[in-house]
């Protein structure tokens, strides 16, 4: 086996250990469209255009995944938007 297809074998193996998370934000009536658009700058380093673009999603859709990444990195980041009373959860 060639060095390239051994590294390649690893990433994959890598690839399927590591468990992708999401924090999925849920639509409500309580929230101004500029305080998700903030919260999202804040807790999730979206851009302001990542962050309207979701808070739209969010509003038309119910729901919407708004950042993916392991749990450990996830988790705080979930506890600031809940902070900031936005509903959302880790799936």
């Amino acid at each position: 086996m060639s060095t390239k297809e051994e590294v390649l074998k690893e990433v994959l193996v890598e690839t399927k250990e590591t468990k992708e998370n999401e924090i999925v934000l849920y639509n409500d009536e309580v929230n101004t469209f500029d305080h998700v658009i903030d919260t999202l700058i804040y807790a999730c380093d979206h851009t302001p255009e990542q962050a309207e673009q979701c808070s739209i999603i969010v509003h038309y859709k119910g729901k919407c995944t708004v950042k993916t990444g392991t749990y450990s990195d996830l988790e705080p980041r979930c506890f600031k938007l809940l902070q900031a009373g936005l509903s959302a959860e880790i799936v």
